[in-house]
């Protein structure tokens, strides 16, 4: 017996089918960059990340996406992408200085990775610091307000003008980092939630 859909049917099929694209833009949205391919040891990690900005008289901002990151101490590499998986940009630092190479191919160049990272992304970051964060461990410089867990790894500080807090450790590092800086009526919030490994 052939079975006639109606109105009522196809419509809720056509529902079914949009919210399953919906679903699928989503769960690409969550999917992080690529690992970075080397040779040789590196510290590696991938995952997203989250910067928002509020001020005073102004509206918020937000920007999201994904991060690899691959770090030989030599030379550190990030791939960024948008919310849904587009590769945006890659930042190459070295003892030279650092290069940010568009996904169109276009190149700029400047003394150090925190341009960079602004003109991709909008904002600054502390790019040399993150290099010690990302591995669970205060960078250069004085700190305060240190706070560690049972095994003494580090949970809650302030270091150049950040306050920092840490979670999720695995092997390798945290697989939470929160962010915040405060600078007059300008406040930046960063997340940064990492891919990370049973320890």
């Amino acid at each position: 017996m052939n079975h006639r859909f109606t109105i009522a049917e196809l419509s809720l099929y056509r529902i079914l089918f949009i919210a399953g694209l919906v679903l699928l833009a989503v769960l690409a949205g969550c999917a992080t960059p690529t690992r970075i391919a080397g040779e040789g040891p590196a510290f590696e990690r991938s995952g997203r990340f989250a910067v928002n900005i509020t001020e005073a008289g102004s509206a918020p901002e937000a920007v999201q996406g994904g991060f690899a990151w691959r770090d030989t101490g030599a030379v550190l590499l990030i791939d960024l992408t948008n919310p849904v998986g587009s590769t945006l940009a890659r930042i190459t630092l070295d003892r030279t200085g650092a290069t940010l190479e568009h996904a169109d191919g276009r190149t700029e160049s400047a003394p150090n990775a925190d341009a960079l990272l602004a003109k991709a992304i909008g904002t600054a970051l502390p790019v040399s610091d993150l290099r010690d964060w990302l591995q669970g461990r205060p960078g250069p410089g004085a700190t305060q307000g240190m706070e560690r867990d049972d095994q003494g790894r580090p949970t809650a500080f302030s270091q150049k003008g950040w306050q920092l807090r840490l979670s999720r450790y695995d092997a390798e590092g945290p697989g939470l980092l929160r962010l915040d800086r405060r600078d007059g009526a300008r406040h930046l919030s960063v997340r940064l939630v990492v891919d990370t490994q049973s320890p």
